[in-house]
């Protein structure tokens, strides 16, 4: 490019993003004098899900800026916890996300996942079409420009995956009210009504019982539970209490 040198800085938490060379503060950079501000971030690798507030010499501007020679461009991170205008909080995640997918819905989040890889297009038009914020750790399906909202998972460790979703939207928690197979609602039932369902250990060890209304998969508090139970606690401990 032959265009306005400009020089720009990444908050630390975008880095990761950026090439090494541009970990370390303010660089120059130079643009073809036409693209916008957003593209700019976008070609030094930060997908715009990840970016918040854009300064030029201090000043906020939008994406659609179209950055001038000499300017010191500033991109922030994401504003946690971060607000999602026009629909309910929910969520969509990738194949790669199935264990952060199941821990969202203990914890009562309406999580929709796609066990088969059905591509980036059509993950997209799924979030766009049911307004759900897009999970991943595929920065190519964040760059896509059909996607209603979306947003980076950082870490490839479950806990820690869920500590940061749960710390950067801050969604409603309702732990036991939600399908950990398929997200439908659950609903308390008695023995007599699901017996169909259980092996006859189950009927002689258990009492309470819970069906989704979609799938009818039956949950109880069986060998899992404390295991289950700790990662519900630790998030209400951490995150605050049970939406009512």
């Amino acid at each position: 490019m032959n265009g306005p040198e400009i020089h720009i800085s990444f908050a630390p938490e975008l880095r990761l993003f950026v090439a090494a060379e541009r970990r370390n503060g303010r660089t120059p950079f130079v643009t073809d004098g036409s693209s916008t501000l957003g593209h700019v971030v976008e070609s030094l690798g930060v997908p715009l899900t990840e970016a918040g507030r854009l300064l030029a010499n201090g000043i906020q501007v939008q994406v659609s800026h179209i950055p001038a020679a000499g300017e010191h461009i500033e991109v922030l991170g994401v504003a946690r916890p971060q607000h999602v205008p026009g629909a309910p909080l929910r969520f969509l995640l990738d194949v790669h996300l199935g264990t952060l997918a199941r821990r969202l819905r203990l914890l009562g989040v309406d999580a929709a996942y796609e066990s088969e890889d059905i591509g980036d297009p059509a993950l997209a038009t799924l979030s766009a079409r049911e307004q759900r914020v897009m999970l991943s750790r595929d920065r190519g399906l964040l760059r896509r420009r059909e996607l209603w909202a979306g947003a980076y998972v950082y870490s490839d460790r479950p806990d820690d995956q869920l500590r940061d979703v749960l710390q950067r939207f801050a969604p409603a928690l309702a732990p036991w009210t939600r399908c950990t197979a398929c997200n439908g609602p659950l609903t308390d039932t008695d023995k007599q009504a699901v017996e169909q369902h259980l092996e006859q250990g189950t009927q002689r060890s258990y009492d309470v019982f819970a069906q989704c209304t979609a799938c009818e998969r039956v949950y109880w508090r069986g060998a899992h539970h404390a295991r289950l139970e700790a990662i519900v606690e630790g998030a209400l401990r951490e995150f605050g209490n049970a939406a009512v």
